[in-house]
């Protein structure tokens, strides 16, 4: 008997306009973030990342020309909950976007020390975020890197608090599919709220990671076009949105949309798309065997045309 049951909408967040500019030699202007954002609304792509918690003075005069625009596509950006300019940000945030995280980092390596002391902090300035009208998530940094017992008691204790959101980050990008399917597992059965993963890519698996915690309930992934991001870059918006649509899930985004995406963030941002670039890469519809045309099926993971490529042979 068939399922017709409609697929699981996953919310795809694209965090180009903020870890786009951590590669180095990458700024875009106000113009240049202004014609990214238009493209990726047409795309259809709900939510743009796009205030960095350390530019938050500069990132905010985009936000206001892009509000001034009209747009339809969903904005938000970050806040540390420890910076010492949190509680002023959190209202100017609140004035110019849709939503904002506010970043915890749960390592203890990183301020404040200790685990008590974040989920008193946390939690103040969660009760002071709410009361400013805007949507408020909660973000934590160095997920994968501690134990997920501690994981799970700060992601309740922030539900309880009032968040709307959860963000689990691979900051470093060491996790693998199996660890994050497990902890994303279990951080599905600690809270309610819609819960988010971002990826990093140091090791290459930052698609692979992004599937696994889709499989295991997670609501949301950050992506960046064309893996532009911190290092090694982050999960590319174009691989997450293809395997995504191949493996039975809905992001709503047209893939039609995505090679005319990579190729402006290509010239927007100066970093060229690898020839051998998973799905939008020149040579993935390239074969040196004409044998492989006569059952490309055997020899492709999906119809290239479904991105505008052309099938060839290379003589």
């Amino acid at each position: 008997m068939a399922n017709d049951a409609p697929a699981r909408r996953i919310v795809i967040r694209d965090s180009t306009l903020r870890e786009g500019m951590d590669v180095p030699g990458v700024e875009f202007s106000i113009e240049q973030r202004l014609r990214i954002a238009r493209l990726l609304d047409d795309a259809k792509v709900p939510e743009i990342e796009m205030v960095a918690p350390g530019k938050i003075d500069e990132d905010l005069a985009f936000a206001r020309r892009l509000k001034e625009t009209g747009l339809g596509i969903k904005t938000s950006g970050l806040v540390y909950s420890f910076s010492p300019r949190c509680r002023e940000a959190i209202s100017e945030l609140s004035g110019c976007l849709d939503r904002f995280d506010i970043l915890m980092p749960v390592s203890q390596k990183r301020k404040p020390h200790d685990r008590a002391a974040k989920l008193r902090l946390l939690k103040e300035v969660l009760d002071f975020a709410l009361q400013q009208g805007a949507e408020v998530g909660v973000g934590f940094p160095h997920s994968t890197q501690v134990e997920a017992e501690f994981l799970e008691e700060i992601s309740r204790e922030s539900e309880k608090n009032g968040t709307q959101r959860v963000v689990v980050y691979d900051t470093n990008g060491s996790a693998d599919p199996a660890s994050v399917s497990e902890l994303i597992g279990r951080i599905r059965q600690a809270v309610d709220v819609p819960l988010f993963f971002h990826a990093h890519n140091d090791l290459g698996l930052a698609t692979a990671n992004s599937l696994a915690a889709v499989q295991a309930g997670a609501d949301g992934l950050d992506t960046t076009i064309n893996g532009l991001g911190d290092r090694a870059g982050n999960a590319s918006f174009e691989q997450v949105v293809m395997v995504l649509h191949l493996k039975g899930f809905s992001t709503g985004i047209s893939l039609r949309d995505l090679r005319g995406l990579s190729e402006v963030i290509a010239e927007e941002s100066g970093v060229e798309v690898s020839k051998l670039a998973p799905v939008l890469g020149e040579y993935t519809a390239t074969h040196k065997s004409p044998g492989h045309l006569k059952i490309p099926e055997l020899f492709e993971a999906f119809d290239p045309s479904l991105v505008g490529l052309d099938r060839k042979i290379d003589e």
